[in-house]
């Protein structure tokens, strides 16, 4: 029988970094809730260091009986670099080792995933191919098969017309500047576009602005919420390197 303290060493502390908020709560490996779930502003035009110190004045309420830590982060990350940020500051997120940095301010080990794909592993039902949009500051995507995360492709900023990509066509930006009638047209037509795309069998849409949605979804797409997505962080640990997943380990 598993004594207290190796329980509580299995526990893992996970984080969703987005445009307007970052989000914590302290899970166990089943990804079940062990803490309040909190958040805090994200600073407009977010550097790396706003972020890492946003994140450990966030999680000082939470017991240090945790021994993972698991982040999504809303942009392009490859083996734990951050290659883009387009909704925090301009110019200062290439090839940023955001992993290492927080695994060296929390002295534990860090997987960095994109936000999409942290709550497509808290989210999806692990059966077939599935995707996950998240509309809220951009647009987010990832894909699964089977409940593996597949490679990450910036789907959100391939072209949707001759002036915008996905990110443009459907973020917050547009959302505040044309209203919820015509977002939800536009939602409409990205929908439609990865249906015929992608064949997908299951669709799953999460992100701050899905509670606008107002029009009848298929039978195969579920609105699910960000407390929902953030126990993605406890799956992220059971993936291995085959999934492109790597781990930062404390320097100090």
């Amino acid at each position: 029988m598993a004594t207290k303290k190796q329980a509580e060493n299995s526990n893992i502390l996970s984080i969703d970094i987005g445009g307007t908020s970052i989000k914590t709560v302290l899970l166990d490996e089943n990804g079940n809730m062990l803490s309040e779930y909190m958040k805090s502003k994200t600073p407009e035009g977010a550097t790396p260091k706003d972020i890492v110190s946003g994140i450990v004045d966030l999680i000082k309420p939470i017991p240090d009986t945790f021994n993972r830590v698991s982040i999504g982060f809303p942009g392009y990350v490859k083996n734990g670099i951050v290659k883009t940020a387009p909704n925090l500051s301009k110019n200062k997120w290439e090839d940023i080792d955001l992993a290492q940095r927080v695994a060296d301010a929390l002295n534990k080990p860090v997987r960095l995933v994109n936000d999409a794909d942290q709550q497509g592993l808290g989210v999806v039902e692990g059966k077939g191919f599935e995707i996950v949009f998240t509309v809220g500051t951009g647009f987010g995507t990832a894909l699964l098969f089977d409940g593996g995360l597949l490679p990450h492709l910036e789907l959100a900023h391939l072209p949707v017309n001759k002036e915008e990509d996905y990110d443009d066509y459907i973020g917050n930006k547009t959302f505040e500047k044309i209203g919820p009638e015509r977002w939800n047209k536009r939602l409409k037509k990205v929908i439609e576009i990865y249906k015929t795309v992608f064949n997908y069998d299951t669709l799953y849409i999460g992100g701050g602005n899905s509670k606008h949605i107002d029009f009848k979804l298929d039978d195969n797409i579920k609105v699910v919420s960000n407390r929902d997505g953030i126990k993605g962080g406890a799956k992220l640990w059971i993936l291995n390197d085959g999934n492109n997943i790597t781990t930062a380990s404390p320097k100090k």
